[in-house]
């Protein structure tokens, strides 16, 4: 006959009981005889309310989700023929964004022939990591990708250290 360490809806500690010794007594309390550790030798079941449990599980499951924090990506679109005036408004919007905890992609466009000038992107990128190189760091350095150039901006580690 086989036989499993019990363990009551008290947490109490039964000893080891034959199977439907134990089947017996969860029917008696109108609960469940639960398997919890199948490889322990003997094995232990747990008498609880199974249905109780899972919606316990699911709850805690939906709290810890609720208290993730979503990383959000926000970007700045510029062309190669920016201005500096403008793009100080864009720099600023992207400090800002950075100091709220979100990542920034910043995207040089090219229209027509400036696609045959991608140096051009290249240097306003260049120009916009200098000068948010003290609230971020460069996550992803700038690539071509059809007919726009990229760059991943992500808040400094150095800064959220300071933050707690």
């Amino acid at each position: 006959m086989r036989e499993v360490r019990l363990i009551s809806d008290t947490n109490e500690n039964l000893g080891v009981v034959p199977i439907k010794q134990a089947l017996a007594m969860a029917q008696e309390r109108e609960l469940d005889l639960v398997e919890v550790a199948p490889n322990a030798e003997p094995p232990v079941c747990r008498i609880m309310d199974y249905g109780k449990y899972l919606y316990q599980q699911k709850k805690k499951e939906r709290a810890a989700k609720m208290q993730q924090k979503q990383i959000e990506v926000k970007e700045i679109r510029l062309r190669p023929k920016t201005d500096s005036h403008h793009l100080g408004f864009k720099v600023r919007d992207a400090r800002k964004w950075i100091n709220d905890g979100m990542k920034v992609r910043v995207r040089i466009w090219f229209r027509g022939r400036e696609v045959s000038y991608p140096e051009l992107g290249q240097e306003i990128l260049t120009e916009v990591a200098k000068q948010l190189s003290d609230v971020a760091v460069v996550e992803q350095e700038a690539s071509m990708e059809g007919r726009s150039m990229l760059m991943v901006l992500a808040p400094s580690p150095d800064k959220n250290k300071k933050k707690s």
